[in-house]
């Protein structure tokens, strides 16, 4: 896939978004110390260049309700590319899974399961075992506490590796 070129500025505003959510033009631009302007520009070639997906809060769960955080890896039987499609079409429509990560090595994927209880979580993996997604094996490891979820520092990632 082919990179966007951004600069130093166009860093600013996607760090800015990543920390305050949708900010109005004039905040935005007191943020990345630009006019108000040209950081909107900015702001709309990189929307419109897909690099802005959505804003979310980052809402504290443990404030509001129960919730059961479970890691599952999972390795499928098969490797074809029939078998991870269909794998992932039903972890798309599992709502209770909210992340999923394709890796190499071991296992096939790292998923990130949220439940208001222990059953509920054993409910959603009976169903995943159910669905014959051919699953050869899984592991689970129960959440304690979370210790760290951010997004990544947009600096560092687009520092060049040499310096």
């Amino acid at each position: 896939m082919r990179k966007i070129a951004i600069d130093a500025a166009d860093i600013r505003i996607l760090r800015a978004l990543q920390q305050h959510g949708q900010l109005s033009k004039t905040k935005l631009s007191e943020l990345v110390n630009l006019s108000p302007t040209p950081c909107w520009v900015r702001f709309t070639r990189l929307k419109e260049a897909g690099l802005i997906r959505g804003y979310h809060a980052d809402i504290a769960l443990d404030k509001i309700a129960n919730a059961t955080k479970v890691v599952v890896t999972v390795s499928l039987e098969g490797h074809r590319k029939s078998n991870f499609d269909r794998f992932e079409d039903y972890i798309g429509q599992v709502d209770e899974i909210v992340e999923c990560i394709a890796t190499g090595g071991g296992m096939d994927y790292v998923l990130k399961v949220v439940t208001p209880s222990l059953s509920a979580f054993q409910h959603v993996m009976e169903e995943l075992l159910s669905a014959e997604l051919g699953i050869d094996r899984y592991m689970t490891y129960i959440a304690t506490r979370e210790i760290k979820s951010t997004q990544p520092n947009l600096a560092c990632l687009m520092a060049d590796p040499g310096k």
